[in-house]
């Protein structure tokens, strides 16, 4: 009998007019224990996808309101209702009346006992690199088509019935190569086992001269589920040719193919250098990447990667193990993450190359001044509501606003559990509140700015202004070693911080710095130094671009008797 009912509540234009959505758990799923998490529900006006797949920045957005979730007993039911907070409407009683497809999931939280002393309940990442809609274990609803009316109070219930199945571990091959560690200093951070991951790329010959060691190259950026822009294999003839919407450009696939192809036989090629090239995993209950630094809410993150995994990875492949012999390369999250392990690991790397770096000066956090302005969302004025664009494109026309934006992660995650761009940044940069979560950096809701948390990421995190404070100390460590890149058209506003680190660099003495700053001429995110090509082509050539750049210019800096020779076969 209830099957029929909900049959007829899921197919009778009458009775799924509904106000309320009522979420059960089928049994079938076999959820024995209380949960703890996100619980989103969807709503889209098309079937293109299913509705969880359809929620973005742009003005293609569909619909989700979420709702915390703490200690949902088995058996029983959530309610959720007309005033669940949305985006891009903030209420569910926002949304017209009219034909929607629905669904919903639980994002699932576990439970952290931190070395603080603090406890919070978070989203392990589960391999995916930390994104809702495909973590693994995740359990959600087949979308249904409903007609929904807020004005109506009947309640219309949905039934989860489906998990996300686990991700297979990539595998190694010739060339390509994995390895996981459980971190020490994690794992007493973060109160259980702690791993850190990276995917490696082999040299040529690596087995054939067994006594050579090999300097690193190591790649920054989002969660790399294996290693890709490297195949053996020419592109496929009969791949269907598909549509790039961000670079509008038809067969966009079946470049992608034959840059990796070219790039295998360049790898292998007589004239590439030899080097252990790395991309590392360090995806965390906050975001699919750490930014490698230690961080009061994410832990010791910096360390970890410096300290315990390079360590690691050069002992089993045979790499240098010197600091002289370790560079970085990485764009966006990457970009900034490689100046950052620069400048606070100044003797473990010798060189960065930073392409359109995540905010460097937070006086241009994207389109906010953290130390001057009050407001993260909207203009200074006394009677003008002027909001902040958030992206643009090549041209300035603006795609998002910093609210829009903000409004989606606090819809997705409450207490910076998003997994999105201004919820991790804050998760990095801030000190951790008296509930163990990240203090806001501003009000979620409203965008009003804390001074004391902006004080607190400059001194911690503004990049821009450690470089300036601490030169004196760290100047001869660093000079000649930092690469910055960025289109002066960037989607996200990057270049405004690279501009004033740029007058900043300019002004260092006792050493000059001896630094690299280029502009791309209406580029946009995420340029990379490269006058000869498009963004769609040098975006794909980070590792033969840099490898190379850093093999020419080496030994300028490396140190007298450095072996620079033996792994150039």
């Amino acid at each position: 009998m209830k099957k029929l009912i909900l049959f007829i509540l899921l197919i009778s234009p009458f009775f799924v007019n509904a106000q309320t959505f009522r979420v059960n758990i089928d049994p079938s799923l076999g959820e024995s224990k209380e949960l703890d998490g996100r619980l989103l529900l969807l709503l889209s006006k098309n079937n293109k996808a299913e509705p969880r797949f359809q929620v973005s920045d742009g003005a293609e957005s569909q619909l989700v309101f979420g709702m915390d979730i703490n200690g949902w007993q088995p058996g029983t039911s959530q309610l959720i209702d007309v005033q669940a907070y949305g985006y891009p409407l903030e209420r569910l009683k926002d949304v017209p009346a009219g034909d929607y497809y629905v669904q919903v999931l639980l994002h699932k939280y576990e439970t952290f006992h931190l070395k603080t002393g603090q406890t919070v309940k978070l989203p392990m990442d589960r391999g995916e690199g930390q994104h809702w809609n495909m973590a693994p274990g995740n359990i959600y609803s087949a979308p249904v088509k409903i007609y929904f009316d807020p004005a109506v109070s009947n309640e219309l219930t949905l039934n989860i019935s489906k998990v996300i199945p686990p991700i297979e571990a990539p595998k190694d091959t010739k060339y390509i190569k994995h390895i996981k560690i459980q971190s020490k200093l994690l794992t007493e951070f973060w109160g259980r086992p702690m791993y850190l991951g990276a995917n490696i790329l082999i040299p040529a010959g690596f087995d054939e001269h067994p006594n050579v060691k090999y300097p690193l190259a190591i790649f920054h950026g989002h969660f790399p589920a294996d290693l890709e822009g490297f195949s053996t294999t020419p592109p496929d003839p009969n791949l269907k040719p598909d549509t790039s919407a961000r670079f509008h450009i038809t067969g966009y696939n079946r470049i992608v193919q034959q840059e990796a192809y070219d790039f295998y036989k360049q790898w292998t090629g007589p004239a590439f250098p030899r080097v252990l090239a790395i991309e590392i995993q360090h995806a965390n209950p906050y975001y699919d990447d750490s930014y490698a630094v230690n961080s009061a809410n994410l832990g010791p993150y910096g360390d970890a990667i410096t300290y315990e995994l390079i360590p690691e990875i050069e002992k089993q492949f045979r790499g240098i193990g010197k600091g002289w012999a370790r560079f970085m390369y990485g764009g966006s999250t990457g970009g900034w993450e490689v100046l950052a392990a620069q400048v606070f690991y100044p003797n473990e790397y010798n060189g960065c190359y930073a392409a359109c770096p995540d905010p460097v000066d937070f006086h241009h956090y994207m389109t906010i001044n953290l130390y001057g302005d009050k407001n993260a969302y909207f203009l200074s004025s006394d009677f003008k509501q002027t909001p902040r664009p958030e992206e643009r494109d090549y041209l300035g026309h603006v795609g998002s606003t910093m609210k829009e934006v903000n409004q989606s992660e606090l819809a997705i995650g409450t207490r910076s559990r998003s997994g999105g761009q201004f919820d991790i940044w804050e998760a990095v940069f801030s000190p951790m509140d008296k509930d163990g979560y990240p203090k806001r950096i501003y009000d979620k809701n409203t965008g009003a700015i804390d001074t004391s948390v902006a004080a607190y990421w400059r001194e911690h995190f503004d990049l821009t202004h450690i470089i300036q404070r601490d030169w004196p100390k760290i100047g001869n460590s660093l000079k000649g070693k930092i690469h910055i890149y960025v289109g002066d058209m960037d989607t996200y506003y990057l270049n405004n911080a690279v501009y004033t680190a740029e007058d900043m660099l300019k002004k260092l003495n006792n050493p000059n710095c001896n630094c690299e700053v280029d502009y791309g001429d209406r580029a946009e995110h995420c340029w990379n130094g490269d006058h000869t090509q498009p963004n769609y082509i040098s975006r794909l050539r980070y590792h033969q671009m840099f490898i190379k750049k850093w093999a020419a210019e080496i030994k300028t800096r490396a140190p007298k008797g450095a072996d620079l020779k033996s792994w150039r076969y």
